[in-house]
């Protein structure tokens, strides 16, 4: 495996670990219905981060930024329209 091979199989592996960090979360509050301790102020950053990453991997032409970084815009939308959700009912 070459140089740029292997940077590129790290970067997706990181871009892998990162989108699927929520999973555990939203599978908690999906199972709970409870979403009480989740920071919607910190879901909203993260988003905009994801969005710049995502545009940033954009003007690179750089598809496992783009991809990860979508699906974890995906999840983190989940996170907030569960947090949203389920806070009113409390």
């Amino acid at each position: 495996m070459d140089e740029n091979s292997f940077t590129e199989v790290i970067g997706i592996a990181a871009g892998v670990c990162t989108s699927i960090s929520l999973l555990p979360q939203i599978i908690k509050i999906i199972r709970e219905k409870k979403a009480k301790d989740i920071s919607l102020f910190y879901l909203i950053i993260l988003l905009v981060g994801l969005g710049l990453w995502t545009y940033y991997g954009f003007l690179r032409k750089d598809i496992p930024i783009i991809a990860t970084n979508i699906f974890s815009m995906v999840l983190n939308i989940t996170m907030i329209v569960l947090g949203v959700i389920f806070k009113k009912k409390e």
